[in-house]
């Protein structure tokens, strides 16, 4: 089996689809490694490594890529690149076919199998696989780490001679892994944390990191399928909406983490919250790139509102600390292909639980009853 690791194409995608230690296990395991001429730079993985782990570096990318039987991305890559993979070859990604179902036809034309890592199921068995989770915890800690940059206050309580000074207040919305790792990373830094969410099965989760869980009955459960929080209604929408005018206004951070696959994020946060939060205030809308959870998020920009209110809308904050980011979305890709790999030879079990979830295309089809649109 030829493995293959392109350089990513998009220019704000740091991270690497397999890093050298991941890169060893493969070799050992028989695979032939090749990686694209600079591919892990970014992700501060030199080409030396990648070679002293046993891959071998390719300096052009189409060549890179017409032997390969496994091609492993990262991101979403143009619609040229799937046209320069061998029919048959399986690809492995963030291939977001919820968020742009046409992605599906234009592999299953490419003649590939696709493999989509956002599809993997949220089951005991593929945790390890889990990149979603991998990345989302990064996300959350780095969320944190925005705010308290841009926030004009100290994080935690300080006294000085000069006297004592209060700590921050953050609310963390949804309670995801994002959240959870937000309200953590917000916690070891002394902020006073609170955290919400749809789902009332968090509540312990939340408390169990020393933050309050706000409760407003929502008059049934947001709990949906495979882990994830269902779309709300428009009432409820905006009964919530209102209700968090109030509980806005207390805080000095806002994070935002609520997102449902597939669709718009929901607005958490309206012009009415904005307007009520303190000059100063920070919200870091982590739903940025599904159009954001507050009224005023703007993709990929940081924005002061007439208030004095920071409202950052990075997106893609996982790639924002690459070196991390790629280890682990690395053990995650090696997590779901090892099972298939056995002294060189690599076999998918398309009845495997895992791989028909995650599978959107098969040999240039789409797979009846599978995960794609």
């Amino acid at each position: 089996m030829i493995v293959a690791v392109p350089r990513e194409t998009a220019l704000s995608e740091r991270r690497v689809a397999l890093v050298p230690e991941t890169v060893q296990r493969l070799v050992k395991s028989g695979a032939e490694v090749r990686v694209a001429r600079g591919a892990g730079v970014s992700a501060a993985f030199p080409d030396a490594e990648y070679e002293k782990a046993g891959a071998s570096i390719v300096d052009d990318p189409a060549a890179l890529l017409s032997s390969a039987d496994v091609v492993v991305t990262v991101g979403k890559e143009p619609p040229e690149f799937f046209s320069q993979l061998p029919r048959g070859s399986t690809l492995v990604g963030f291939l977001n076919p919820l968020g742009d179902p046409g992605i599906v036809q234009t592999l299953a034309s490419a003649g590939v199998t696709a493999l989509a890592m956002e599809m993997i199921p949220r089951i005991t068995r593929a945790q390890s696989m889990d990149a979603l989770s991998s990345q989302s915890n990064i996300a959350g800690y780095k969320a944190v780490l925005l705010a308290a940059a841009a926030l004009p206050k100290f994080f935690p309580m300080l006294t000085t001679a000069a006297g004592t000074i209060p700590p921050a207040r953050a609310l963390i919305l949804g309670a995801g892994v994002a959240g959870l790792q937000a309200i953590a990373t917000a916690r070891r830094l002394g902020a006073v944390v609170s955290g919400y969410d749809v789902r009332a099965v968090v509540k312990e989760q939340v408390q169990s990191l020393g933050a309050a869980f706000l409760e407003f009955d929502l008059g049934e459960s947001a709990e949906g399928t495979g882990g994830y929080a269902k779309e709300l209604t428009p009432e409820q929408q905006e009964r919530q909406r209102a209700w968090m005018v109030e509980q806005i206004g207390k805080n000095d951070v806002v994070i935002t983490t609520a997102l449902v696959p597939g669709r718009r994020a929901p607005i958490l946060i309206s012009e009415a919250a904005i307007a009520a939060m303190k000059p100063g205030s920070v919200i870091v809308d982590l739903a940025a790139e599904a159009g954001g959870n507050a009224a005023l998020t703007k993709p990929d920009e940081t924005i002061v509102t007439g208030n004095g209110v920071t409202i950052i809308g990075t997106t893609n904050l996982a790639s924002t600390m690459p070196y991390n980011a790629s280890q682990l979305y690395s053990r995650n890709v090696y997590a779901l292909l090892s099972p298939f790999l056995k002294d060189g030879v690599f076999a998918l079990d398309f009845d495997d639980e895992v791989i028909k979830g995650a599978c959107i295309t098969r040999d240039g089809q789409v797979p009846l009853g599978g995960s794609a649109p």
